[in-house]
């Protein structure tokens, strides 16, 4: 009661002489009053409001009502009796109603007797009782709930108030018209501009940048600055009163979480792709997402406790949000169980990296040796990983099932092989045959593309009798790590084996019945001869190439054909 006559008479000197420090002496009686209340079942965005409120409403019940004399309301020394101490009182009520002070017994204020918080959420109720009681004490100068309502901070005078026609200062839902007026405005200026804002920021296309970073953090950030702003122009300067002085606290701290949120995610966000412009990370590849994933994660979980944060300041019970949540996600968990199956295999790829954006791969099943597709890996996804085929269709594989796979990355190979079976017809001689067998082997050891070490050598064997052929096995690695390159290579020397196997005068055999005819050729006998002359040449002077060609010859004749052949277009190099 004290400390509202105080506030009473301080608030006549602000009348009667408006400034910055009779309004600030006002507003410190206040915050003092403001004190006596246990706040602490009150949401904290709405405890300023609330507590202005039950100071007003609480001090028109006690005016209106019997109070005991100070020697009957307990006092440290009414709590020993027999020089004992009975320990602290736990409450106490004014008698005849309902109006309790209490003891804290936990928080910051443990020790301290306030108003109960029953009190403070029941304060209007016990107004709306006792309005109509006359009052037991003088009565004040001035109506406070009348006087609240037309209050207002130095920057709006009390006579430009009273200035005002009568219709403005008429009470709606214990708040005079013109502060309804004057919040929807000053609400409406700030939301133009943000939207502003916003549609400048989107003029730019999101690309990762600093530049676009800058146009889209703006209007959070904006936002950000004039949550404060709002606030003080609401609670201070028009100061919102009565039943829906709240609504502009929770707007506000609604408004001020999203601007964080949206920040937040903006923030995480540039910076991951600030990480991923460096110039070994494609912005496709499965390092680029995990990155993102990351920053993601790490904004989802800060996103989460700042909600949860705000969630309190709101009121929102966090307890039970968070017990939801857990219930809800291992119900989510259940349901995606193809979409962790996935994420697990994008980090089994993450760690063994089998391939890379960019990469030309192989990939198929073991039991299925027919199909064995081959393209280039486009994307690695946390979900999928694309693949573009040579014939530019784009196959989408789960994780979980590419990493199941066998896949055999082409673009990490430091040759190529080539392998390939070669069929003869079976009118072929033995001396063709070995004439074929030698001149495939000098081939594959003067092309320069070709490789011939001891570790890697050069295989040219006759393997067996087919069904319809004589096989000759050509086994040579290609020295280069583009697979077009490998593929030019590989024409090239297959162009030259025909050639042999015309020069030898036979030919390839081909799964057919051939039915000779009287009037059929048959085989070139001159060339038949010549073959096998040389064959006897090379048994005379030893140098038959059985079982493999002599380590002089090799090198007298390694890198001596011309490639690329003769008649292309850069045969000269």
């Amino acid at each position: 009661m004290a400390n509202t006559d105080e506030g009473v008479r301080l608030y006549f000197v602000y009348r009667d002489s408006p400034s910055r420090t009779t309004y600030d002496a006002f507003i410190q009686n206040m915050a003092k009053g403001r004190r006596l209340f246990d706040l602490s079942q009150v949401p904290p965005a709405a405890r300023y409001e609330v507590a202005a409120e039950t100071r007003r409403l609480l001090r028109e019940v006690i005016a209106r009502v019997e109070i005991p004399e100070l020697r009957e309301i307990p006092d440290a020394s009414s709590l020993k009796e027999n020089g004992q101490d009975q320990g602290p009182l736990k409450r106490w009520r004014l008698p005849r109603t309902e109006i309790t002070i209490t003891r804290v017994e936990e928080g910051p204020r443990t020790g301290e007797y306030l108003f109960s918080s029953d009190t403070v959420e029941r304060a209007r109720s016990f107004f709306e009782v006792a309005k109509e009681l006359p009052y037991q004490r003088p009565a004040p100068k001035v109506n406070l709930l009348r006087a609240s309502e037309l209050f207002t901070g130095w920057m709006i005078p009390p006579a430009w108030v009273d200035a005002l026609p009568g219709w403005a200062n008429t009470s709606v839902l214990g708040q005079v018209l013109w502060k309804w007026f004057a919040v929807l405005l000053l609400f409406g200026l700030a939301a133009g501009l943000v939207f502003a804002l916003f549609r400048w920021g989107l003029r730019r296309t999101w690309d990762g940048t600093l530049q676009s970073y800058l146009h889209r953090i703006s209007t959070p950030i904006t936002i950000i600055l004039l949550v404060p702003v709002l606030q003080h122009f609401a609670r201070i300067q028009i100061n919102v009163s009565g039943p829906m002085a709240q609504a502009p606290d929770y707007i506000l701290t609604i408004i001020h979480a999203i601007a964080v949120v949206w920040s937040l995610w903006l923030t995480l966000s540039w910076i991951a792709e600030a990480i991923i412009t460096l110039p070994r990370i494609s912005s496709k590849s499965l390092v680029a997402h995990l990155i993102r994933l990351a920053a993601r994660t790490f904004a989802i979980l800060a996103i989460l406790v700042l909600l949860f944060g705000y969630a309190h300041d709101i009121g929102i019970p966090v307890y039970g949000l968070v017990a939801g949540a857990g219930v809800g996600g291992l119900a989510i968990a259940l349901a995606a169980k193809s979409t962790i199956e996935n994420f697990v295999g994008a980090l089994n790829l993450f760690a063994d990296r089998p391939v890379q954006v960019g990469d030309l791969c192989r990939f198929d099943e073991e039991s299925d040796p027919q199909w064995r597709p081959v393209g280039q890996v486009e994307s690695i996804g946390l979900r999928s990983t694309k693949i573009r085929r040579f014939d530019r269709g784009l196959i989408t594989i789960p994780n979980g099932e590419f990493a199941q796979l066998n896949i055999v990355n082409l673009s990490a190979c430091d040759r190529f092989l080539m392998a390939t079976t070669l069929g003869l017809r079976y009118e072929t001689s033995r001396d063709q045959l070995r004439f074929v067998l030698g001149e495939l082997r000098e081939l594959l050891h003067a092309h320069p593309k070709t490789v011939h070490t001891y570790n890697d050598p050069v295989r040219v064997r006759f393997i067996g009798y087919g069904d319809y052929s004589l096989n000759i096995a050509l086994r040579v690695y290609i020295r280069t790590t583009n697979y077009n390159e490998f593929l030019a290579v590989q024409e090239d020397i297959l162009l030259r084996v025909g050639e042999i196997v015309e020069r030898a005068g036979t030919a390839f055999a081909f799964p057919s019945r051939t039915v000779y005819q009287g009037n059929d050729a048959g085989l070139d006998i001159d060339l038949q001869a010549s073959a096998e002359k040389q064959v006897r040449e090379w048994a005379a002077a030893q140098t038959l190439p059985f079982p493999d060609i002599a380590e002089e010859q090799r090198k007298e004749i390694t890198d001596t054909l011309d490639y690329p052949p003769e008649g292309s277009h850069d045969a000269d190099g």
